[in-house]
């Protein structure tokens, strides 16, 4: 179970990835080594799957995301999604859906070229609809 100084090191851990177990267990008030067994206790019960890096898009040279929503007519998704798993260079999420369309997925492109080319091989397994972001906004 977790309990709350897990809690405490699990939001910690989700706002800065890369603190040290000194400085983490300064903060949740347990010493390194106490702060990094429970660390690995978390991440062998799979609490915690993974650690990731955030790029930032301006310095990546990234400029376009686009959120595409999927419609598939066809009884098989598995083409489209070994697709998708294929374009992970762009393709940032993907989710399956109610509503309108089958899939979404949040694709980010270099160039409006990049994104054409990635539109031209989808449109060989769905139909879309594309929604180009105009600013990220957080609220």
């Amino acid at each position: 179970m977790i309990d709350a100084t897990d809690e405490l090191i699990l939001k910690e851990l989700q706002q800065h990835g890369r603190i040290t177990m000194k400085a983490l267990g300064e903060k949740v008030h347990l010493s390194g080594q106490a702060t990094a067994d429970r660390v690995i206790r978390l991440e062998e019960s799979g609490v915690i799957e993974g650690y990731t890096t955030t790029v930032k898009l301006e310095k990546n040279q990234m400029s376009i995301k686009a959120f595409i929503t999927l419609i598939i007519k066809a009884t098989s998704h598995e083409p489209l999604l070994k697709f998708i798993e294929e374009e992970r260079g762009c393709v940032k999420k993907a989710y399956r859906i109610s509503g309108e369309g089958c899939y979404l997925v949040e694709g980010e492109f270099s160039s409006s070229d990049v994104m054409d080319e990635f539109l031209v091989k989808l449109n060989h397994y769905a139909s879309y609809k594309v929604s180009i972001v105009i600013k990220d906004i957080l609220l």
